[in-house]
């Protein structure tokens, strides 16, 4: 009944209710069936008082030797009502709740919270901590399942009760029914002066328990740069200090909430005093009967433990409001890079890459790439060169708009990047960095994330080509599994750094791209399999159009030709030979080698920052 994985419209308000309403839509009318069930369930409570009133009355006026014959349909429905009505009652209510809404509700919020985090771009996953994030979206996904339960198994429950006890004492005791009002007035203004503060520090506590999550996950995911620098005592201190803060923010919450359970339960107890209290007055003066009496005081004890369980419920609910308020402070934000209206998806492309005159510097005055112009054909190979902060990231994090250009424009084959969809745009990029990224998945899952629907001869191939057939077909993992389904670790770490590297290779060689950017790799190859893997370089670079970054100048010598970056622009490209001639930046980084890597050292003519050679050629 309710179709969770269904996408939302629009972005997440950042109001409460209108969060709230965007996080539901589509389940409301399996919400309503629940809450009519809640409130038919909660008017049971007042059958039960009136018919134990009737059964009162009946005992009082009857012969005990007759009884059963003259008020026989009388305890009939007395037994039916506790066997049958009021336990289907409660059952349906609970089954509507328990089984349409709890199960479906929170993959629902979840789901969406997720895909609109997943759109996020990368400076909001930079700015915080991984496991942070996810303990926002399941602590707000499983928050509002529980605001929705809650209210739909106490507010209604209880207001059905409370509704129904008011017409029964008006028929019983007017004194009574006006006392129950005015009890329930102040006892409204007690919870309403409560709970906010509940919601608030609420909300504090969930911060405080995200951030140990994040600080945790931090150091788990770390835990070998943790063990190498001997940093134990370290992270334990960082650890403490986040729970410290978490059970500062716990204690503030326990104070509050002890305070309110003590004034609720004080002021409870008021209740059977006013409600017996009225109907013994109504009975003295002749106007209520024994089974009056027994109804309002059946009524006063259900109201005053109900009270109890209600005033838990709310400060439930209201810690669940703060925390919900907490996640959307997180996860709401408008996303920095979206699609334009009406972006058309980008077929496979020529090639054609032209940086038009592009800065950008990441929101500051400097760094990044300043009035860059650049064209590359399709097919074409371009070695990009530069010292660190030089600009060569940045080219790559525009050209898959990963940032947007404070000026300028990137296009492909004439398309502005800002005119495309986003996923159409990257679907046309291949990319291998030196950190290559590994999911905790089988090594046949890692491969197939670059084009999921190849079949297994394709993937085989795109291992093979890469060289890591052979060292994928030895793989055991904990569990048992060999070879392509064996289990590679987190981010890959049970693989070396030249594994790895082979596998984010097969990977970009099997999502087959029109546009092909390497960012140092083969970096973490040793030299001999380095050279293997070059010879399937250049047979997956056949037609396509190349950006290779390299330290390592050897590696781009043959390019068709090599752009060199210093402070964000163009200063010298063309040929291998063709810029050795000029005696230029790349003559002077060439010449400082003595095994290809590029390093950071002080030009003795200029006085400026310069890469040097660090290993052999």
């Amino acid at each position: 009944m309710i179709n969770a994985f269904t996408p939302a419209e629009g972005p997440p308000p950042q109001r409460l209710l209108s969060f709230l309403r965007w996080c539901l839509s589509g389940a409301w009318p399996v919400v309503a069936v629940a809450a009519v069930a809640s409130a038919l369930a909660g008017t049971m409570e007042v059958g039960a008082a009136w018919l134990l009133g009737m059964v009162i009355d009946s005992i009082v006026e009857a012969d005990p030797a007759t009884y059963g014959s003259q008020h026989l349909w009388l305890l009939v429905a007395f037994v039916v009502f506790y066997l049958v009505i009021r336990p289907a009652s409660f059952g349906f209510s609970t089954w509507s709740s328990n089984m349409l809404v709890a199960p479906n509700l929170m993959p629902q919020v979840l789901s969406r919270l997720h895909r609109w985090t997943m759109g996020h771009a990368v400076t909001f996953f930079d700015n915080d901590f991984a496991g942070r994030i996810a303990q926002k979206q399941m602590q707000t996904a499983r928050a509002v399942t529980d605001v929705v339960t809650e209210i739909i198994g106490t507010v209604f429950f209880a207001l059905a009760s409370i509704i129904g006890s008011v017409f029964l004492l008006a028929g019983i005791d007017t004194i009574g029914a006006l006392a129950l009002g005015v009890w329930l007035v102040f006892y409204l203004l007690l919870i309403r002066a409560f709970l906010p503060h509940v919601r608030g520090r609420s909300k504090a506590r969930a911060s405080a328990r995200a951030m140990v999550t994040g600080q945790v996950v931090d150091t788990i995911t770390n835990i070998k740069t943790v063990k190498l620098f001997a940093h134990a005592s370290h992270e334990d201190q960082a650890a403490l200090g986040a729970m410290q803060g978490f059970r500062a923010a716990a204690e503030r919450f326990g104070i509050t909430s002890t305070w309110y359970r003590l004034s609720q339960i004080t002021f409870s107890g008021l209740l059977p005093i006013l409600l017996v209290g009225g109907a013994l007055l109504m009975w003295r003066r002749g106007a209520a009967t024994a089974g009056d009496i027994a109804a309002a005081g059946a009524v006063a004890m259900r109201i005053t433990q109900m009270s109890g369980w209600v005033s838990q419920s709310l400060m439930s609910l209201w810690s669940n409001v703060g925390e919900v308020e907490d996640g959307m402070r997180t996860l709401t934000p408008a996303h920095d890079i979206t699609d334009a209206p009406g972006a058309q998806s980008l077929e496979r492309v020529k090639g054609e890459i032209r940086f038009d005159h592009v800065s950008f510097a990441y929101g500051r005055k400097t760094g990044g790439v300043e009035d860059l112009h650049l064209t590359i054909t399709p097919g074409e190979r371009i070695g990009i060169v530069g010292a660190s902060g030089a600009g060569k990231s940045t080219l790559v994090s525009l050209l898959l708009r990963l940032y947007d250009t404070e000026k300028g424009a990137v296009l492909i084959d004439g398309h502005d990047l800002r005119s495309v969809t986003q996923e159409s745009l990257r679907r046309q990029i291949g990319m291998v960095t030196q950190e290559t990224a590994m999911f905790n998945r089988s090594a046949r899952e890692n491969i197939l994330y670059g084009r999921p629907d190849a079949t297994e001869e394709e993937m085989i191939a795109a291992a093979k080509a890469a060289e890591a057939h052979e060292f994928i077909l030895g793989l055991v993992d904990h569990t048992g599994k060999k070879g392509y389904d064996a289990a590679l670790g987190e981010r890959g770490v049970k693989l070396s750094g030249g594994q790895r590297q082979r596998i984010a290779l097969a990977r970009a060689f099997l999502k087959n791209a029109p546009i092909l950017v390497l960012d140092e790799a083969t970096s973490a190859l040793d030299s001999e399999v380095e050279a293997q893997i070059q010879q399937a370089l250049h047979r997956v670079m056949e037609g396509k159009t190349v950006l290779a970054i390299a330290h390592r100048l050897s590696t781009i010598a043959e390019m068709d030709r090599i752009v060199v970056l210093d402070g964000g622009q163009i200063v010298e490209q063309g040929s291998h030979s063709e810029l050795l001639a000029e005696q230029g930046l790349y003559a002077r980084y060439w010449n400082r080698q003595s095994g290809g890597f590029i390093g950071t050292d002080e030009d003795e003519g200029g006085g400026e920052e310069v890469e040097t050679i660090e290993a052999a050629q």
